[in-house]
């Protein structure tokens, strides 16, 4: 199908059809007799641009881009007007009331299809950059602006959203004085949508936590309840998205984790590193799915190290994706260095087809110290000044 939909105005029946056939071999084309018609035909199913002649029976050129300016889902798609009449008077008029470009008969149709395509090529570059601006105010959103701060603790995070995409999200809150819920997750899907819904469902994860929050503390019965309230959202329907919940007890040195589908974290430490392979279904599979807590004790100079699919995706210079192996191996060569995480970014990049990241990129790193020392959160963005907890 082609990539456009174009709606061609035109009382003529002899040229609205040569106009049908000849955008037809590009684009996709609807044809309506006269303003009235071409209102219907809009109402049904907005097109991305629409040529116009102005005097038309019943309502003309003119009346219809009046009422397309006066509905706000109607009144940016681009308007181009055809008419035989070439006086000043009507050009002006139909650029004062928003029209894009104005074409007087006999024209070439080479001539219009190359206005159309420009037209529609500067349209497609302002709604990328319209998306691109929304998208990163969706990602701001999606990540907190501290990380938790904890004597004998280091916690590293990193996070590269890309315009394009995917919804990735990241929250944490003291359930108790001293006790944290960490929340890392990924909405399926790219793009504006997927943040969109990313946001939605970090909204969630948030009511739950904290209506649930009195009456258990065990990651997979949280789990339980968000899968159940994004099913029961028809807003929300045919959305799937992993999650990582991590109960984080320092007193105890303890982390109690559930896995919804997300990719596995790794355990780290003096003695190497290894992938916690415990995970179970995707969120919004299925409205019955049951979760399991998984405990381990951090000891001294271990930490767990929690990421999203756009660094286990990332394509290397091999051609193959980095992979688990690879997560393991960049782990293992940033762990003992003063900034682990700016390490291993650089070592992936280094490594990469292009030292950009193609997705959204999210890393999250908590360790236990091994000596009695502080070190300050640290939050790593090139889209976002560095800053540090409280």
């Amino acid at each position: 199908m082609a990539e456009y939909s174009i709606l061609v105005v035109e009382d003529e029946h002899t040229l609205r059809r040569l106009l049908e056939y000849r955008l037809g071999k590009l684009y996709t084309v609807r044809t309506a007799a006269n303003g009235e018609e071409a209102l219907e035909k809009i109402a049904e199913e907005l097109p991305q641009l629409i040529i116009s002649d102005i005097m038309m029976p019943k309502m003309d050129g003119f009346a219809l881009q009046t009422a397309l300016q006066e509905r706000k889902d109607t009144r940016a798609i681009p308007f181009i007007f055809l008419t035989a009449k070439a006086d000043e008077a009507s050009r002006l008029k139909g650029l004062r009331t928003g029209v894009d470009d104005y074409i007087t008969k006999p024209f070439d149709l080479d001539q219009l299809l190359s206005r159309v395509e420009r037209l529609l090529d500067r349209t497609k570059m302002f709604q990328t950059q319209l998306d691109a601006r929304i998208g990163k105010d969706f990602s701001r959103k999606l990540m907190p602006k501290r990380l938790p701060d904890v004597a004998g603790y280091r916690t590293l995070f990193y996070n590269s959203p890309r315009d394009h995409g995917g919804g990735d999200i990241f929250d944490w809150t003291e359930f108790r004085p001293g006790s944290y819920f960490i929340t890392i997750g990924d909405v399926m899907g790219k793009g504006l949508q997927a943040k969109f819904y990313a946001f939605s469902f970090l909204g969630y994860i948030r009511s739950t936590l904290h209506t649930m929050m009195h009456t258990t503390n065990s990651p997979a019965e949280l789990m339980k309840r968000v899968n159940q309230a994004l099913m029961g959202d028809a807003t929300l329907d045919d959305t799937f998205a992993s999650l990582l919940l991590l109960r984080w007890e320092p007193a105890k040195n303890m982390i109690t984790y559930a896995n919804a589908g997300h990719c596995r974290p790794v355990l780290t430490g003096p003695r190497g590193s290894e992938i916690l392979t415990h995970s179970d279904i995707i969120l919004g599979l299925d409205q019955n799915a049951q979760f399991k807590d998984t405990s381990l004790v951090l000891n001294p100079g271990s930490g767990i190290v929690a990421y999203t699919d756009g660094i286990l995706e990332q394509r290397m210079k091999s051609g193959e994706q980095l992979g688990e192996e690879g997560i393991i191996e960049t782990v293992e060569s940033a762990y003992g260095s003063a900034e682990p995480v700016e390490r291993m970014i650089d070592s992936v990049l280094d490594d990469s087809e292009t030292r950009e990241f193609g997705d959204d990129v999210l890393i999250f790193w908590l360790q236990r110290l091994a000596v009695r020392e502080h070190r300050e959160p640290r939050w790593f963005s090139p889209f976002t000044d560095v800053s540090e907890g409280a």
